[in-house]
């Protein structure tokens, strides 16, 4: 292990004390964009992942109650063994290394899509969301204004005059009417292949579980609208697919919905592109704020990386509707001809 030792005495003492062994091995399994580290545990029984959560840092209660959510609807999120909240461990099912993202190829992504929007589906259908936070227009704009601070300012030192004010104001709200006025449903909010693994069927839990993917990362569930975890997978900010995919995949989903009763039959095909559309430009947004916020607060350089690909789903989608073109035009203004994905020197980033 390489947290810091008295964490690390203690994580391996509930371990221990959980699974009534001693001599673990305890190596990473896998960090994420918080403060959570996850550890797997191997003995003579097998492997099983220790969450860690610091307490101070993170609360583990959205995460156990979620998980729970999606287990009792049939989905494969991580079985729980045992549980410390006053130190923020959490002893859970291995559901191994093999992500979604490195899986994906041309050959592979239907079938796994398949599996993911089944899984989506049954999010939709079957997760009950009451007594989640609502995703409203104070948590949307929050998100949103991301973008400008971390984004804008910290990434690219670039500060908005008042005009341009009026530009992103505007934008931002119609990006907020448009998921508020969406159907509302239970939303993983970070539905995308870092966070669905690919399961080796068995026949344990026989037809009541849709055994893959299995689904992580998912404590930051909401009641929000129904196009965003379908635009979160399909324009994934980790890998694109072409058009013409996204299309057919985003309205036989649509159909799917209809036939559950979630959307009707006046949700058309062009209506349901602008949900989709939309929802995704919220998100993709944010996230050019959450990456640079990565690196500029948290040290975490490798997701700027991953800023290309959501700059062009920004703009690309953003120029598609009139209301959001000059949102557009200011970020490109801004840009120029800097490379996205180069950090700005730290002293003039402090």
């Amino acid at each position: 292990m390489t947290a810091t030792a008295p964490r690390a005495e203690a994580l391996r003492r509930f371990a221990e004390s959980s699974l009534a062994t001693t001599g673990l091995s305890i190596e990473p399994a896998s960090a994420d964009a918080s403060f959570r580290s996850y550890w797997r545990v191997t003995g003579a029984g097998g492997t099983r992942v220790v969450m860690d959560a610091p307490p101070e840092k993170e609360n583990i209660a959205p995460w156990l109650d979620i998980g729970q959510r999606l287990r009792a609807a049939g989905l494969h999120a991580p079985d729980v063994f045992a549980v410390d909240r006053a130190q923020g461990f959490v002893l859970m099912e291995d559901l191994g290394a093999r992500l979604y993202l490195p899986e994906l190829n041309d050959k592979s992504v239907d079938a796994l899509y398949a599996d993911a929007l089944d899984a989506l589906l049954r999010m939709h259908t079957h997760v009950d969301p009451a007594g989640l936070p609502h995703f409203d227009e104070a948590f949307a704009t929050t998100e949103l204004e991301l973008m400008p601070e971390w984004f804008l300012r910290r990434h690219l030192g670039y500060e908005i005059g008042c005009d341009e004010w009026d530009v992103v104001e505007l934008a931002f709200r119609v990006l907020i009417n448009e998921v508020r006025a969406q159907p509302q449903a239970f939303m993983h909010r970070d539905y995308h292949s870092r966070n669905l693994l690919v399961m080796r069927r068995t026949a344990a839990h026989g037809d009541t579980m849709l055994e893959s993917p299995g689904i992580i990362d998912f404590q930051g569930a909401m009641n929000g609208p129904i196009a965003y975890d379908l635009a979160s997978l399909l324009r994934d900010c980790y890998i694109a697919w072409d058009a013409e995919h996204v299309e057919g995949w985003l309205q036989a989903y649509g159909e799917r919905l209809r036939h559950a009763h979630l959307i009707d039959s006046h949700v058309d095909a062009a209506r349901l592109r602008r949900w989709f559309d939309l929802a995704g430009l919220q998100r993709h947004i944010k996230v050019l704020g959450i990456f640079c916020r990565l690196w500029y607060r948290d040290g975490k350089r490798h997701y700027l990386a991953d800023l290309p690909l959501t700059w062009r789903y920004v703009i690309n989608v953003a120029r598609r509707y009139p209301e959001t073109a000059a949102l557009a035009d200011l970020l490109e203004r801004a840009l120029g001809d800097r490379d996205i994905a180069a950090p700005r020197d730290a002293a003039t980033a402090a």
